[in-house]
């Protein structure tokens, strides 16, 4: 019994640790990896699969520039100093460049695992890592802004 009370705390404690962070009733969707990526299309033809991994691509670009958008919003409602709000804004300008560059050069990485691979294979890996990216950079931003201070009356 003290093995379930404390597993049923702990879940609790968790849960309630997450909810400053939800926020909104529209919260963005789970970020999935790779595997459950190409998992969650598996049951279509090698063809299906890429088209369904290249609709999550598009969805997940879609909720990278929603948090980017957030991002940049969050920013210009930040309790701060303007030249350090420029300085943020400038800098999330930067890391998205470098991201763009590190995720095609990872996914590229991640493509080549195939090795041999017939037919779409290279290009199921590419897309599920590309979306697996997306996922990771739009929560990472959204974390990042999560605590910072708003301006009263913004």
């Amino acid at each position: 019994m003290r093995a379930i009370t404390l597993v049923t705390l702990m879940t609790v404690a968790g849960l309630a640790s997450l909810t400053p962070r939800l926020g909104n009733a529209t919260s963005p969707p789970p970020v999935l990896n790779e595997h459950d990526l190409r998992e969650a299309c598996s049951a279509l033809s090698q063809a299906g699969m890429r088209d369904c991994l290249a609709r999550k691509v598009e969805e997940s670009q879609a909720n990278l520039k929603r948090a980017e958008k957030d991002v940049y919003s969050r920013l210009s409602k930040w309790d701060e100093s303007s030249r350090y709000a420029r300085m943020a804004r400038s800098n999330l300008a930067n890391s998205g460049r470098a991201f763009t560059m590190y995720r095609d050069a990872q996914c590229g990485f991640s493509a080549s695992l195939t090795g041999g691979g017939a037919g779409n294979a290279h290009e199921i890996r590419r897309l599920a890592c590309v979306a697996a990216a997306n996922g990771r950079r739009a929560e990472q931003l959204r974390e990042a802004v999560s605590d910072l201070p708003i301006k009263s009356g913004g």
